[in-house]
């Protein structure tokens, strides 16, 4: 038995508001969509599902402790072209576990991080 991908779904306040999020921000394409229920968001090979909020009375505002972790191949081109656009959560960096990253909020909140392996020589 294979587990052959992960696409996380995340509910939004705002449809047409996250959806423009990502695809000014992000390059992201929405490649499907259900009115303002359900959409496919997909760059490259990422994908990210949005979805309608369910049981707000329970949950008033939208929640995720984790965060979304895309690894690419440029990441300091991705920086410079994010910095001034969107909410920073921290600023590009290299760590010890051997990545280089940042990471953003998106408009409802939620935490992407970007990272690219650092070289060893």
């Amino acid at each position: 038995m294979a587990f052959n991908a992960l696409i996380p779904t995340l509910e939004v306040e705002n449809m047409d508001e996250t959806i423009a999020f990502y695809e000014t921000n992000l390059d992201f394409v929405c490649v499907n969509r259900d009115d303002n229920h359900w959409a496919l968001m997909t760059k490259d090979d990422v994908d990210i599902m949005l979805s309608s909020r369910f049981n707000k009375d329970e949950f008033p505002k939208t929640t995720f402790t984790g965060s979304l972790y895309i690894h690419t191949d440029d990441v300091d081109v991705l920086w410079q072209i994010l910095k001034d656009k969107v909410a920073i959560c921290y600023p590009l960096e290299n760590f010890d576990y051997g990545m280089r990253e940042f990471a953003i909020y998106d408009n409802n909140g939620y935490r992407i991080q970007f990272g690219q392996e650092l070289e060893t020589n």
